[in-house]
């Protein structure tokens, strides 16, 4: 396991999320809660731009509340709530004032599985305690007190460490989950092929609106 002088140097987020994401798999999270400590390896990450290059991100039409911490400094986590249920986390890139962050879809836990199957009881095994950004987030105990911390000064107590050299040659990339629109083919997915922490790929599907009443069926 990383120690504390392995955290990743901020300089290595100051990029864009692009050219950051595949060089996040292999890198290690850590949230030391009063609970215990859960530390995942990232196996499976997704990118988001900015305003106006990206229509998949939230940032795409400007900072707003919600979406400050996207915008910078890097180094920082920026964790949104998805569907009224789940919370997911992101590593925030680029100097601030351009936003770019990096979706964290998917880990294997290499420490405090006890804890993590604590968190994730529906888990069917322990390749699916981490397996999705949302299962990931729970698995780390990451809730929206998280949002804004900072992932690289050491003090926690979240740490995002470099951790062991991956194969680059398992790098796959391909379209990002569920989204649709101009945003849906751009390959800024990445993953490690063969690893069971990956999630399974879902294309965007457009919410069905339910169909108006006609006039000769009403009443």
């Amino acid at each position: 396991m990383s120690d504390e002088s392995s955290v990743l140097p901020r300089k290595v987020l100051e990029r864009s999320a692009l050219e950051v994401a595949p060089l996040l798999l292999g890198c290690v999270v850590v949230h030391e809660s009063p609970e215990g400590r859960v530390a995942i390896r990232l196996t499976e990450v997704e990118a988001y731009a900015g305003a106006g290059e990206d229509p998949g991100s939230h940032a795409h039409r400007g900072e707003t509340a919600r979406n400050a911490v996207m915008f910078g400094p890097p180094g920082h986590l920026y964790v949104y709530f998805t569907y009224g249920v789940h919370w997911c986390a992101n590593v925030v890139c680029l100097p601030r004032g351009r936003a770019s962050a990096i979706l964290l879809r998917g880990g294997e836990v290499i420490e405090g599985e006890r804890l993590a199957w604590g968190r994730r009881p529906a888990a069917r095994s322990s390749a699916e305690l981490a397996r999705g950004p949302a299962r990931l987030a729970q698995a780390l105990g990451l809730t929206g007190a998280a949002n804004g911390l900072d992932l690289c000064d050491g003090r926690g107590p979240v740490f995002l460490y470099a951790g062991e050299a991956v194969d680059r040659s398992l790098v796959r990339t391909g379209p990002r989950t569920g989204v649709g629109g101009d945003g849906a083919a751009r390959p800024w997915r990445f993953w490690l092929n063969g690893e069971r922490t990956v999630s399974p790929y879902r294309a965007h599907m457009p919410q069905q609106r339910a169909p108006r009443a006609s006039a000769a069926g009403a009443g």
